[in-house]
Parts: structure tokens; C-alpha cells; sequence
């Protein structure tokens, strides 16, 4: 029998229920994603001293986060399928070195052209890693786990932005970007032993192929998870780029308050991703639902009460809080939308995960620069608005309630 949200073709088995659920390892896992958001965005903290050093503008040094970008969200399938049936823990410790070793290729690279070849391996590592670890929870923790796992694993994107990415760009700032990319590499080191140590033998459940790959798109409860994300993930970057300028010019909140202010955003975010994977246990549909009407709202509110630095702080911390539940939300919807193949549904949503990310970003330059800064605001809005009604129209899928 198949449920609304699975297709007939899907006749893989399910991953089989761990004996015993392994809270190390999930903490290990969490260590990685803390180390793959803080990788891909720390030179977001170092494109000035970076290109001073080696003679290129700050434009070309913004390569830096766009390579690692985009090359995340094609190796996010690729990984998976080139490396066919291997053990999940044998590619994860493998994904780990390359991340180790091309951080420490960065910290002594002699000109940018190899810099940016790091960046590309490090791009591969992030789209591999988090393909496969992104699913990991099913394998790891008996199924009323789950999303408290899942929730623990995402907690690591939510540190990276609070911790992770400011710590990163003190060290550059005190110590020199070489630093910063030596020490980035002695963290995966770190993450490389944890896994190691810890981390069980996961033989996989399943050959991705493409064809596999390609059916997810069959499945519609996959088909609007990817919709969601796209639409959510490319609206909140359009939007959150320019958070800045907009909480300065529209808020009126002076420009040393912005950076404690975006601290704050990330520990709401922290606090989201937890309450959100509590509430994901119940109610999958409803839960992912919410989060995007609450999205929908805070950032468009923003030019009718956040003319003030009060209502300017308030509505970041609600959309702190509300985009908090968005990975651990959107990772559930895809768990529990494909059971039987849950690496290549994910594999799927880290690609279009880290496409959007690029996208937003850029259009809403465009648009600033061509248009005004409120209209990211709008059009963040609009995107997450139908991402909303997107996910409503999947009320009815038994899997999602």
C-alpha cells in the first residue's frame, strides 16, 4: 500500500531502525554542519583583508562564497550517485579530509586562482556532506526520535551563523585571514576524529542513480518540498542580504547596534530550529505551514511597523525565529514524504537548498540597486507567500499529517 505522498515505483525498503539510538554521533553530524555553514560563509567576514593581500578587488574576492555556492548544489546529487553503494560513514570521513585539506590549501594559497580552486573543494565537501548527512537521522535514532535528531543536526546551522561565521572573522581580523582558514581547518580535523570515533557503519540503503533521482519528482509531496524551499530559501536571501541597510535606513537603528542586533537574529534562530523540531514530532504539515505564514508576514511588515527601531527589533527576532524552522522543517517534510528514499530526496533539497541561496542573493542586489530596498521586502514576502500556499495544497497528505 502507498501512501498520498509515495508513488508506486518507490519499492526501495526503508532504512533499517537502528538497535539503539546514537546521540554521539548525531552530536557529531551537528558538528559538521556547524563546520560547513561557517566554511561556506566565512569569507563573507574576510573579502577586504583577502583582497588587499593578494592585489584583486572586493568584488572578485565575493568568488570566495559564490564558488563554493554553486558547487555545493551540483555535487549535492553527483556525490551520492558517483560514489554508488559505499558506506555512508567510509564517504563521510572521506568528504571530511577533503574539507580539512582544501581549508589548509586556502590558508597557504600564494594567489587567488588557487584560492578559489580550494574553495571549489571545499564546495564538493559542503554539497557531499550535507546530501547525505542532511538524512542521516533515520539511520542513527528510532523513529519517535527522529525529529529531535534532525533538530540537533540543523542546531549546528543555526551556531554557525551565531558563532561559527563572527568567531571566524575575529580571528581574521586579529590574526590575519590565513589564520582564519588554518584554524578552519584544525575544526574539521576536529569534526574528522568526532566522526570517526563515533560514528556507526552506514552501508546505504540504496544506489542513487539518476533515475532514482528523477522519480522523486513523481512523488508529490517531494514535488512541493522542493517548490517550499526554492521559494523560501531564494525569498529570505533577496530580503536578509540587505537586512543591514534596512534595519539603518528603515528602522533608524544606528550602525553599531546592527551587528549585536544579527547576533540576536541567530539565537532566535537557534531557539526556532529547537521549537520547530518539538512541534515537527506532532504535526509535520502544520508545523511547516506555520513557519512559512510567519515568514510570509515579518518581512513585508517590516515597511508598516518597522519605521521604528522597537518594531525593527521585534519583527528580526520574529523572523529570526520563524526562518530558524526552516531546514529542520523542510528536512522533515522530505524524510517523511519519501521513506523509502530519503538520501535522494535529500540530495535533491541540498541542491536547490544552495541554488536559492546564490539566486536570492543576487536578484536582490538587482533589484536594490535598480529598484529600492523595500521592494526585497516585498518580494521576499511574495515568494514565501506562495511558498505557503504551496504547502497548504499537501494538506491532505497522510504522510505530512
Amino acid at each position: 500500500m502507498t501512501t498520498a505522498g509515495q508513488t508506486p515505483t518507490q519499492t526501495q525498503e526503508l532504512p533499517a531502525t537502528p538497535e539503539k539510538s546514537h546521540w554521539l554521533a548525531v552530536s557529531s553530524v551537528a558538528l559538521g554542519t556547524f563546520l560547513l555553514v561557517t566554511a561556506e560563509q566565512l569569507p563573507i567576514g574576510l573579502l577586504t583583508s583577502v583582497g588587499s593581500a593578494l592585489s584583486i578587488s572586493e568584488g572578485t574576492a565575493g568568488l570566495m562564497v559564490t564558488v563554493p555556492s554553486i558547487v555545493a548544489a551540483f555535487a549535492a546529487p553527483l556525490v551520492p550517485m558517483l560514489v554508488g553503494a559505499m558506506d555512508r560513514r567510509i564517504l563521510l570521513l572521506g568528504l571530511m579530509t577533503l574539507m580539512t585539506l582544501s581549508n589548509l590549501v586556502s590558508a597557504v594559497a600564494p594567489n587567488f586562482a588557487i584560492l578559489v580552486g580550494s574553495r571549489v573543494l571545499v564546495g564538493i565537501a559542503i554539497g557531499g556532506f550535507w546530501a547525505v548527512a542532511s538524512g542521516l537521522a533515520v539511520r542513527l535514532v528510532g523513529p519517535a526520535d527522529v525529529p529531535r535528531a534532525t533538530a540537533v543536526i540543523f542546531g549546528g546551522v543555526a551556531a554557525a551563523n551565531v558563532f561559527g561565521v563572527p568567531l571566524g572573522t575575529l580571528v581574521g581580523d586579529f590574526a590575519g585571514w590565513r589564520i582564519a582558514f588554518t584554524s578552519l581547518s584544525a575544526l574539521a580535523l576536529v569534526t574528522l576524529v568526532a566522526l570517526l570515533a563515533v560514528l556507526p557503519k552506514l552501508a546505504a540503503s540504496q544506489a542513487i542513480r539518476p533515475k532514482l533521482l528523477l522519480e522523486q519528482f513523481r512523488n508529490p509531496g517531494v514535488r512541493v518540498g522542493i517548490i517550499a524551499t526554492v521559494l523560501i530559501v531564494f525569498g529570505h536571501f533577496a530580503a536578509y542580504t540587505f537586512v543591514s541597510p534596512v534595519l539603518q535606513d528603515l528602522s533608524g537603528i544606528d550602525e553599531r547596534y546592527v551587528g549585536p542586533l544579527l547576533f540576536g537574529f541567530g539565537v532566535a534562530g537557534m531557539i526556532g530550529n529547537f521549537v520547530a523540531g518539538s512541534a515537527l514530532s506532532r504535526r509535520v504539515h502544520r508545523s511547516v505551514l506555520t513557519i512559512a505564514v510567519a515568514l510570509a508576514v515579518a518581512m513585508p511588515l517590516f515597511l508598516l511597523l518597522g519605521q521604528s527601531a522597537v518594531g525593527g527589533v521585534i519583527l528580526l527576532i520574529v523572523w529570526g525565529l520563524a526562518y530558524g524552522g526552516v531546514s529542520v522543517g523542510l528536512q522533515t517534510w522530505m524524510i517523511k514524504s519519501a521513506p523509502q528514499a530519503v538520501e535522494a530526496a535529500s540530495s535533491l533539497w541540498v541542491a536547490v537548498f544552495n541554488l536559492a541561496i546564490g539566486l536570492g542573493a543576487l536578484v536582490g542586489g538587482v533589484i536594490v540597486d535598480t529598484l529600492n530596498l523595500q521592494s526585497v521586502l516585498w518580494l521576499g514576502g511574495a515568494c514565501v507567500l506562495l511558498a505557503a500556499l504551496s504547502i497548504w495544497t499537501a494538506r491532505n497528505n497522510d504522510a505530512l499529517r
